[in-house]
């Protein structure tokens, strides 16, 4: 008997990240396991896309910036997996950590898998975000987890064909991590060593962080009408 060997594909949305996504695509080529990489360029406008063509990688190319949840559901439904890797553009030399997501979810060990960060070094606004997704999450679902807005994932083909609502910006991780949970799905947070290009205290790190915090809201409010 053919031991089966499931398909595991890995997505990756950027938006400007042409001094990381080279690095961040290097690592996860690395990682053996992992049969395809899709990078989903959602309408950069600084040198992403000349990046991106010297990678031997499937690319996604959208003409304008349309939000991080609409670059993954684009990839979602026009690529096969059995297993769906998410990885964010910008961890560079880090990227290579998600294997400690990929052993745990090929092992069963849950339905999805979710990268736990270290606390960073500067916040700035980011803890208001996170505060409002974690209590979101548990006030849905009665569970209480840590990395609610952690981009790094790795979700069973089952998990994704029952989620039937992905925002199209920065909403998708919470409203990924609410849909799973109601439909009876497991969720293990894994402890990782990633690094994020931090955002700073200043103004557009803070108008970033507004966005963001707007989209979780957003996100929890037509979730409550979903229920």
């Amino acid at each position: 008997m053919h031991n089966f060997k499931p398909r595991i594909v890995a997505v990756i949305p950027v938006y400007n990240e042409e001094n990381s996504i080279i690095d961040t695509v290097k690592k996860i080529k690395d990682i053996k396991l992992i049969d395809e990489i899709v990078v989903v360029n959602d309408g950069s406008t600084d040198k992403t896309r000349e990046k991106i063509s010297k990678l031997d990688v499937t690319s996604i190319e959208l003409e304008k910036n349309r939000g991080k949840g609409y670059a993954i559901n684009t990839a979602i439904e026009k690529v096969r997996f059995d297993y769906l890797v998410l990885i964010d553009g910008d961890l560079g030399n880090t990227s290579h950590e998600i294997i400690k997501l990929l052993i745990p979810a090929l092992n069963g060990e849950a339905d999805v898998i979710i990268a736990r960060f270290k606390s960073p070094k500067i916040k700035g606004g980011f803890g208001l975000v996170k505060n409002l997704a974690n209590k979101g999450v548990y006030y849905y679902t009665g569970k209480k987890i840590t990395s609610t807005l952690s981009g790094q994932r790795v979700y069973k083909s089952n998990v994704i064909d029952s989620i039937d609502y992905i925002p199209s910006r920065f909403g998708i991780e919470v409203a990924m991590t609410i849909e799973a949970l109601r439909k009876g799905f497991t969720i293990k947070e894994v402890d990782v060593d990633m690094t994020h290009r931090e955002t700073g205290r200043n103004l557009k790190g803070f108008i970033h962080r507004g966005r963001q915090f707007l989209d979780v809201l957003i996100t929890l409010i037509i979730l409550l009408f979903r229920r």
